[in-house]
């Protein structure tokens, strides 16, 4: 399975079976920082959630479709990074990510979108890796904005949010923008 070193002590795994009670208590903990802004918040309501989507995203890369990891400090979860379903005729995969409100601004999450970016890049050999972040969350803009992705535009109303819809800031990197 996917495991990589992220910074000193952090560190991505993919998620197993057996993520599912640790992925919902750190989610559980982070209900009101995440549900501002992640509309999947709202239908996590126990472990046995957290587990059906462990089973779909190990279905995911089993299928050659990209892998979803738990970012961890030790032994506790403090977060998530990785793909949506890779779209291979088109070469190309938008990435998600989170992270637990005491884990924020200390740069993990650009350092997971950047190790994703290259894995996406050099190792899969796709040519297009997107990010799509609500106009409202300054934090999620930046890891792109940092990682030289383009800002593409923006979607109107596109995503519905428990306090109504927000718009979508689309961000792309093409594996020709590597350096």
């Amino acid at each position: 399975m996917f495991t990589c070193n992220v910074l000193p002590g952090i560190h991505l795994r993919i998620f197993e079976d057996r993520d599912a009670g640790p992925l919902f208590a750190a989610c559980d903990a982070n209900r009101e920082h995440l549900r501002r802004f992640l509309p999947w918040v709202g239908h996590t309501r126990s472990s046995a959630d957290c587990a059906a989507f462990i089973s779909t995203v190990l279905d995911q890369f089993a299928n050659n479709l990209g892998f979803h990891a738990g970012i961890w400090s030790q032994d506790q979860i403090i977060g998530a990074a990785g793909m949506h379903p890779i779209d291979w005729p088109n070469s190309n995969v938008s990435l998600g990510y989170w992270i637990a409100e005491p884990w924020q601004g200390k740069g993990i999450i650009t350092q997971c979108v950047k190790l994703l970016t290259s894995h996406c890049f050099a190792t899969l050999g796709l040519q297009r890796v997107e990010i799509r972040c609500s106009t409202d969350n300054r934090r999620s803009q930046a890891v792109p904005e940092r990682l030289g992705f383009r800002y593409e535009g923006t979607l109107r109303a596109a995503q519905k949010l428990p306090n109504g819809f927000t718009d979508i800031r689309v961000y792309s990197r093409l594996r020709t923008d590597e350096s």
